[in-house]
């Protein structure tokens, strides 16, 4: 068996169209002609829109498809993992919280693309003292999280494409 291990991530928020299959497609074939692994995993974090049923019918139509996983997971029961990643990133300096509202992040993309310039976040929450953050979510405003990247080029091997 080699190295290579792939996986397929649908969201059972919905029907698989043509889109999700080419993308399963693509990874199963791409796994098998390297004596690879071909992974399912079920992405149902999204717990309004997520059901069962939904989940049911993408295995069916993998199953159709002849596609059949080597393993699988959830990422409903990954979640303390995540959130332990996340404490070591904040931790490390690696990745800050942020308060926009959607609303408020689409306003500044609206403003950058009308000015001619890509949308780039500000990183304006770099900015906000902890007086503002508590503030913030006195509000009831969450935040959610960056990364802080460093302003140099990131580059690895790709197996397909180089």
């Amino acid at each position: 068996m080699s190295n290579v291990k792939v996986r397929f991530a649908p969201s059972p928020t919905g029907n698989l169209h043509v889109g999700n299959l080419r993308t399963a497609l693509v990874n199963y074939l791409f796994a098998r002609s390297q004596g690879g692994h071909f992974m399912l995993r079920i992405d149902d974090t999204d717990t309004e829109r997520s059901t069962a049923a939904f989940e049911a019918s993408i295995r069916t139509d993998l199953e159709w498809m002849g596609m059949h996983q080597d393993s699988e997971d959830r990422q409903s029961e990954r979640l303390g993992q995540y959130d332990a990643a996340l404490q070591r990133l904040l931790t490390d300096g690696r990745a800050y919280a942020c308060y926009e509202t959607p609303e408020e992040l689409a306003l500044k993309r609206k403003a950058q693309l009308s000015a001619g310039r890509p949308p780039v976040y500000d990183r304006a929450a770099l900015k906000l003292s902890d007086d503002q953050k508590a503030a913030f979510e006195a509000e009831g405003r969450r935040p959610h999280f960056r990364f802080l990247l460093n302003d140099a080029e990131v580059a690895w091997h790709d197996m397909v494409r180089g």
